[in-house]
């Protein structure tokens, strides 16, 4: 496992979830939801399927309306309630499902992720270099179609166009899914060399021992409230954690 950054005891968390209720229209899918997300590292987000997962993460993004309690960003309070203005505070998100423009290039895909910067056309070339470093093939295929792509380039080219509006924050929603064990494990050592470098990470995971593996804390959803958390190594030997998720595992 690679070695994290750690924020000290006297900075504010980097992000913090009060009592957060959020749904849709009437129906109300996050209860109460408490999390505190510190700057640096990996923090994972772990439930079964309909946990509301997410629902967490589209609020974040500014997709959908907070309907009572708060967040606070780096201590502040958080009125942004807009995509523009969660992207602009430094919070970018990585849907489940990729959702990219399958007829555009990869490098144009990457290029929509800068369409709210204020950066320079070299900024942007060091920035989509970067990415080109970090996967290599998405340098291959940059002027091919990204709906010709295999999932898990897809998936590299939706992290991509994320890193492109250069957050502080990155969401990633539903990392692994559809994609094959070496791939998921290539897309791991890319996000701890991305958190080695300073970026922050909120990871959701149905795969629990790649969310518990990659991450340092997590927590845990279950209909719409957080259940349990704390340091991903204790919760990968919680036996409650083990019964619920990792069926006939039975040792770490």
């Amino acid at each position: 496992m690679s070695e994290q950054i750690s924020s000290t005891s006297t900075d504010p968390a980097l992000l913090t979830i009060s009592d957060l209720r959020a749904g849709y229209g009437e129906i109300t899918v996050l209860w109460g939801v408490d999390m505190t997300l510190q700057r640096g590292e990996i923090t994972a987000l772990i439930g079964s399927n309909g946990a509301g997962k997410s629902t967490l993460m589209r609020v974040l993004s500014g997709l959908n309306p907070v309907t009572g309690g708060g967040l606070m960003w780096e201590g502040r309070p958080l009125a942004a309630s807009t995509p523009a203005q969660m992207l602009g505070l430094g919070i970018a998100h990585v849907p489940e499902g990729r959702r990219l423009f399958g007829a555009m290039s990869v490098e144009d895909n990457l290029l929509m992720g800068t369409y709210a910067r204020r950066a320079s056309q070299a900024e942007i070339r060091r920035d989509i270099d970067r990415i080109y470093t970090l996967f290599p093939r998405l340098r291959e295929r940059r002027s091919q179609a990204a709906g010709t792509l295999s999932g898990g380039e897809q998936q590299m080219c939706a992290i991509g166009r994320g890193l492109m509006s250069a957050p502080t924050l990155l969401l990633i929603d539903e990392l692994s899914l559809g994609l094959s064990p070496l791939l998921v494990e290539q897309l791991a050592l890319a996000l701890q060399q991305l958190n080695r470098d300073g970026l922050s990470l909120l990871v959701v995971e149905q795969d629990v021992i790649t969310a518990l593996e990659l991450s340092t804390t997590a927590y845990v959803m279950d209909m719409g409230r957080i259940v349990r958390h704390g340091a991903s190594p204790d919760l990968i030997r919680d036996p409650a954690i083990r019964q619920a998720y990792l069926g006939a595992l039975t040792e770490a």
